[in-house]
This record gives structure tokens, C-alpha cells and sequence, in this order.
């Protein structure tokens, strides 16, 4: 049997590619209609974002038209479409600033422009946010000023603001309405209840100090475990938060580092993870790990280094991934 080529691959029933002209980062895909928002990576003030319309029916995925493109200043660390189905038009970004645009049939909007500095024109530049799928009013962000900020959003303006870690916080996590973690470059994962905003919980520090922490998943079927990645490590370090400082697994198949991990919106047991092997992992967590730890149920290689993957709480039988200058949607 002959290998598949790489343009039939492309072609493939469980995956549609889109190739834009740019190295491609931030990804994020809508409710209803199904769209895929994608942020170009260029180290310049100019930068894109591209609206596809997607159709699981037909496997159809392309610009939506008229264009839905807009100029984003410097690129998106991340994009991400409001989480209910009552304001499917509503795309925010982060990046210089938080963003909310509106996406109309013919044009894309930009709503506001959220700067949460009280004493500048500019604030430090956004890591990262997550958009509270419980109270969607509510948005944190996670900067590299070592703060994080609940934003209401509906009413533009800062909830609250608090000093979350001692360096740069890299993500930000909603668990419930008024908890929300954190991960940062000073190695721990933190855990904020927004009514005692005096305290916070330690649940995990990397091993080796100072190790940064650059990317953190709460698991929203289960609100027991969260993931996290260290930088430059081939490891996706489970936790339950019952059972702080300890991992409950450590998946450790790849074979260089992981970039980016996401939960399966509608299973508690399966993640998915991708890194600079190319490969996007899927996991399905046993009740007791062996001695010999865990190996993926499925893998999934790519063109070049996966930098982001998003599984889609939307159409939850699909799995985003950006490398390169490509989006690819695959068919899990």
C-alpha cells in the first residue's frame, strides 16, 4: 500500500487545512454559525485576523465572504469567541491591549478597546485570558506585570485587579463564576477565589525553581484536575487540586517540547497536547496509572512544530491545530 502524499493528506475525510499567507498563533473557534477565527504571528505592529466559515456537514472550511478580516496591532496571544450561544458575533483578543470586536455578516467591528492601567495610556502587554463560560460578563486576563484582571466586560470595566505571582503570568484558567488559576514564569500554579482576594493557593511548583509554567487547562467536566506545561519540557503535568504539590500523572510521550494543551469539552478523562515533535497526542487518563506511565490513544503528526490547538466545545468532534502558516481542523 502506497503512502498517503502530503496533498492528499491535505485532502483527508478527518482533517481540512487552511493555508494562509502568514505564520499563523492564536486560533479560536464559534459557537454558531461555525466559525474559526486565526491570528497571524509576524513581529511587527501589523498583524491579521482571518474569519473562516466551517461546515462539518460538507467538511467545507474558507474565508468567510465578504472578507472577514481585520488589521490586529502587534499578533493576537489569543483569540476567543463569547462562550454562550447568545452573542455568537462577539470575538475578543488579547495582545497590547483586551480587544472585543463584533462580527457582522459584512464587516468585523471593533467594540472596545480595554486598557487596564489606572495610571497610563498603555498597559503591559497580555499573555494571555479566558472567558468565564458560567458568568460571561466576566473575562480574566493575565499580563506580564505580574497581574491579573477581571474585566466586566458588559460594562467595560476592571472587577478587580490583583498581584497574582511574583514575574510575568503567562495563563489564566476560570475553574467556577468566582475561581480562576494562574500560571507564571516564577514556576507555580496559583488558585484565586474572587471573594477573599486576599489569599491564594498554591497547588504546584515546578521542580527545579524558577522553571516557568506557560500554559494551564482547568478541566471544566471535572474541576478536580488541571493541566500545566513547563518551558522547554517534553511533559504534561496533571494535577488534581485536591492533592496540592504532587501530580496524579505525568505524560511524557513527547519527544520535544509541548506548546499547547486543551481538554475534551465533553469528556473529564481525554486531553490532547502538541508540541516542536510535530505531533498532536490524544490521552485518555486511566483511574491508576502504571508503572511504566501512559501512552497516547492516538497521534496525529503535522507538517512542522504545532504552536496552538484548540478542542472546540462548538463541534466537539474537532481538534484546531496551527503550524506554520496552516490551520488544520481534525476529525477525532
Amino acid at each position: 500500500m502506497e503512502h498517503p502524499s502530503q496533498d492528499s493528506l491535505l485532502k483527508h475525510p478527518n482533517s481540512i487545512t487552511y493555508e494562509s499567507p502568514y505564520p499563523l498563533y492564536a486560533l479560536a473557534i464559534s459557537h454558531s454559525p461555525h466559525r474559526v477565527a486565526v491570528g497571524s504571528f509576524l513581529e511587527t505592529f501589523n498583524n491579521r485576523v482571518d474569519v473562516l466559515s466551517f461546515d462539518p456537514e460538507t467538511l467545507t472550511l474558507k474565508p468567510q465572504l465578504p472578507a472577514l478580516s481585520f488589521d490586529h496591532p502587534y499578533p493576537p496571544t489569543k483569540l476567543m469567541f463569547h462562550p454562550s450561544t447568545s452573542s455568537p458575533n462577539l470575538l475578543a483578543s488579547s495582545g497590547d491591549f483586551l480587544r472585543l470586536w463584533d462580527l457582522r455578516d459584512h464587516s468585523a467591528e471593533p467594540l472596545s478597546v480595554l486598557n487596564n492601567s489606572k495610571s497610563s495610556e498603555f498597559c503591559a502587554p497580555l499573555t494571555s485570558f479566558d472567558w468565564n463560560d458560567v458568568e460571561p460578563r466576566r473575562l480574566g486576563t493575565s499580563s506580564i506585570d505580574t497581574t491579573c484582571t477581571i474585566w466586566d466586560v458588559e460594562r467595560g470595566v476592571v472587577e478587580t485587579q490583583l498581584i497574582a505571582h511574583d514575574k510575568e503570568v503567562y495563563d489564566i484558567a476560570w475553574g467556577e463564576a468566582r475561581v480562576f488559576s494562574s500560571v507564571s514564569a516564577d514556576g507555580s500554579v496559583r488558585i484565586f477565589d474572587l471573594r477573599d482576594k486576599e489569599h491564594s493557593t498554591i497547588i504546584y511548583e515546578s521542580p527545579q525553581p524558577d522553571t516557568p509554567l506557560l500554559r494551564l487547562a482547568w478541566n471544566k467536566q471535572d474541576l478536580r484536575y488541571m493541566a500545566t506545561i513547563l518551558m522547554d519540557s517534553n511533559k504534561v503535568v496533571i494535577l488534581d487540586i485536591r492533592a496540592p504539590t504532587m501530580p496524579v500523572a505525568e505524560l511524557e510521550r513527547h519527544a520535544a517540547s509541548v506548546n499547547a494543551i486543551s481538554w475534551a469539552p465533553q469528556s473529564s478523562r481525554h486531553i490532547c497536547s502538541a508540541g516542536d515533535d510535530t505531533q498532536a497526542l490524544i490521552w485518555e487518563l486511566p483511574t491508576v496509572a502504571g508503572p511504566n506511565g501512559i501512552d497516547p490513544m492516538s497521534v496525529y503528526s503535522a507538517g512542522s512544530e504545532i504552536n496552538q490547538l484548540q478542542w472546540s466545545a462548538a463541534v466537539p468532534d474537532w481538534i484546531a491545530v496551527a503550524f506554520s502558516n496552516k490551520m488544520q481542523l481534525l476529525k477525532v
